[in-house]
């Protein structure tokens, strides 16, 4: 209960609060010892240290024990070493499910909001893999790119979700069955108790916390102004690996992964280059690439006029009237070809009538 009242004290922030629990020793001494000027508090913070609103509390203590939801603390034996490390830890995390996840070796994998059809294929495949190999896959549950990272961790693997919110809000709304399918399978974790909107301010923060828990992270696909900059920026700052996916020079979504890439970040083709950066680090079992791999595209086909048609697709999506234009063929014949190789695995339809080639990775 005292925890609980104190991280709800107003003005105190991280750095007040460490500073108070140095000088007090526990949460309970935060309520009933003299506190120096020199701890710096602002005056709303004293007046509610002095005489503090337990009600609050209580109310989030009978959310926790309705939901399963635990408090780890920054006090906390189970409190996540790496997270600790970092300049301005949260001194308290509100989880539901698996918390000891919050210790393991974690890589962050964010990216943007609107993927394209091959940045959201590229999350998934990417963290069912690593999944598999044994990182724990963390990210912050927004629709796109973080929502196919999570997805795909849990096909192979487990994941934790950091929220913007408290744990009874689950944000973004669509995404709220993804959100109990992690509490089962995973965790879920914020800084933010119970009742806590989606504050646009909010969402930085928890981006600290998502580079924190990891070793590494790993930007899938990113505008120029994405959030998801930020993240990679905190995960420098914090001393941890910077991964970055690159992608065609007419997609908008990968001008933040090539800024990364000229700023030093890691340049990342295949889920096997993170592997060779982490696992001796983190003693991964790394497993064979074949045996994780996706199922082989058929054959391709040895018809003259679907080679021309393959060979004339670009990995980016690539519009019918340019295929037409490339191959010289109707574009009823494109239409029907391009159908054909969809299904037999070669091709992949995108928004606005576009394909592109599948790019089978190893």
């Amino acid at each position: 209960m005292d925890w609980l009242t104190l991280i709800r004290a107003p003005r105190l922030g991280t750095a007040g609060a460490l500073r108070l629990l140095q000088h007090c020793g526990s949460a309970a001494g935060c309520f009933t010892s003299d506190i120096p000027a020199s701890l710096d508090l602002h005056a709303e913070t004293r007046a509610y240290l002095r005489a503090p609103d337990r009600s609050a509390a209580e109310q989030d203590l009978g959310w926790m024990q309705k939901s399963g939801a635990v408090l780890v603390t920054l006090l906390d034996p189970a409190y996540p070493p790496l997270l600790k490390q970092i300049s301005d830890p949260p001194v308290a995390l509100f989880a539901r499910g698996d918390v000891t996840l919050l210790s393991q070796p974690q890589l962050a994998m964010v990216g943007s909001r609107n993927p394209s059809v091959e940045g959201r294929r590229n999350a998934e495949e990417f963290a069912a893999y690593l999944a598999q190999c044994g990182l724990v896959i963390t990210s912050g549950m927004a629709l796109g790119i973080d929502a196919a990272s999570h997805k795909g961790a849990l096909k192979k693997g487990q994941t934790v979700a950091v929220w913007g919110t408290g744990l009874d809000k689950a944000y973004p709304p669509r995404n709220r069955e993804l959100a109990e399918e992690i509490a089962a399978k995973g965790v879920v974790v914020t800084e933010f108790p119970p009742g806590t909107p989606p504050l646009p301010t909010h969402f930085p923060r928890r981006n600290r916390i998502i580079s924190g828990l990891s070793v590494g992270t790993l930007v899938v696909e990113a505008a120029k102004q994405s959030g998801s900059l930020i993240t990679a920026r905190l995960a420098s700052e914090q001393g941890r690996e910077v991964f970055a996916i690159p992608g065609s020079i007419h997609n908008p979504m990968a001008k933040g992964c090539h800024r990364l890439l000229r700023d030093g970040a890691k340049l990342v083709e295949s889920a096997a280059d993170i592997l060779e950066e982490l696992a001796p680090l983190l003693g991964l079992a790394a497993l064979p690439a074949a045996a994780l791999a996706a199922p082989e595209a058929q054959a391709a086909p040895e018809d003259p006029e679907y080679k021309l048609l393959l060979n004339s697709l670009d990995f980016a999506p690539t519009s019918v009237d340019a295929l037409v234009e490339r191959t010289g063929l109707t574009p009823d014949v494109v239409s029907s070809m391009l159908l054909m190789l969809e299904l037999q695995g070669h091709v992949e339809a995108s928004p606005g009538g576009r394909y592109s080639r599948v790019n089978k990775r190893s």
